[in-house]
């Protein structure tokens, strides 16, 4: 059994009940993604995480025909004759994607937030199995939802695009700190996280900045366009969608307005800089725009590439 629900009680699907519905848009999104990932993912996904995967195996003189890039300068200044580090590559990876199902990521202009996670999750875990990597996927909210371990295998990831469809969660709110430090406690191995959240949440610097040390991790934003500014509509009752409480405000007013605006910017500025310091990459989604998640996630991949070859020159 690789599937998990903490918290008591069983996953709320089964493999005989799961609706038609659910079966069909799998195979909808399995025969897009796959497309995709043929013609323009494999490459660039290898390329990005196999140049990352080596493990550091030793440092020997230099031999002639050695590659001068891998002198280690330090080691040769202390020695006085040249020393190169040795890698080697490792030969599988492990990606693991961390998804947030909790109430704000069923919000969106276009699509559901949700919706567009689950398509950039598809498209990585199409990558991964098509690189013969390990897939697996942590469903949280305010508790952890549902844990399936990584595998090989279109199989395994057609299962886990299904979970991302078919699954109820429990919880309503937020915690990605309690998600990421369990996430920590989990692997044991270097793996490969995507984190795709909209990272409205209680502080989760430290849990972040803990995995980030040990592992690959990438940080994807999905956003919506309408919480970016408050139209001018008059007198208006919001609803929170995880902790149920309503608020009333009057968008007629330019001061309300203009402070929602500044909190919004201050927020997203403060999250990049967190992403920045710790060295995070970050890919950008939008609810809003009419592609699917391509343009961001090719724009990522080569952003990345250029980085590893110029780390490597």
């Amino acid at each position: 059994m690789i599937a998990t629900r903490i918290g008591g009680g069983e996953p709320t699907w089964s493999a005989s009940g799961v609706s038609p519905a659910v079966l069909r848009q799998v195979k909808l999104i399995e025969l897009r993604t796959r497309r995709l990932v043929n013609s323009l993912f494999t490459g660039e996904y290898r390329s990005v995480f196999k140049g990352q995967g080596m493990e550091f195996a030793e440092v020997r003189e230099y031999l002639p025909g050695d590659e001068v890039r891998a002198i280690d300068w330090n080691v040769t200044a202390r020695m006085r004759r040249p020393f190169v580090k040795r890698y080697i590559e490792e030969r599988e990876l492990t990606v693991m994607l961390v998804v947030d199902l909790s109430g704000s990521e069923r919000f969106g202009t276009r699509r559901f937030k949700v919706d567009v996670a689950t398509e950039l999750a598809a498209v990585v875990a199409m990558s991964a199995v098509r690189n013969n990597d390990r897939v697996g996927t942590l469903l949280f909210t305010d508790r952890i939802e549902l844990v399936v371990a990584p595998r090989k295998g279109r199989r395994h990831a057609l299962r886990v695009l299904r979970d991302l469809l078919a699954f109820a969660p429990a919880g309503r709110g937020t915690d990605l700190a309690h998600a990421l430090e369990y996430l920590a406690r989990l692997l044991t191995h270097r793996t490969i996280v995507f984190v795709i959240s909209d990272f409205v949440a209680p502080p989760f610097e430290r849990e972040l900045r803990l995995l980030a040390q040990r592992h690959d991790v990438v940080a994807v934003s999905v956003e919506d366009p309408s919480e970016q500014s408050l139209p001018d509509v008059g007198l208006v009752r919001f609803a929170d969608p995880e902790t149920g409480r309503y608020l009333d405000l009057d968008t007629s007013a330019r001061a309300v307005r203009a402070a929602y605006g500044r909190r919004v910017f201050e927020e997203r500025h403060a999250r990049r800089q967190l992403f920045r310091r710790l060295a995070i990459d970050e890919v950008v989604l939008s609810t809003g725009a009419a592609g699917s998640v391509v343009e961001p996630l090719l724009a990522f991949f080569r952003s990345r590439e250029r980085r590893v070859r110029r780390n490597t020159a």
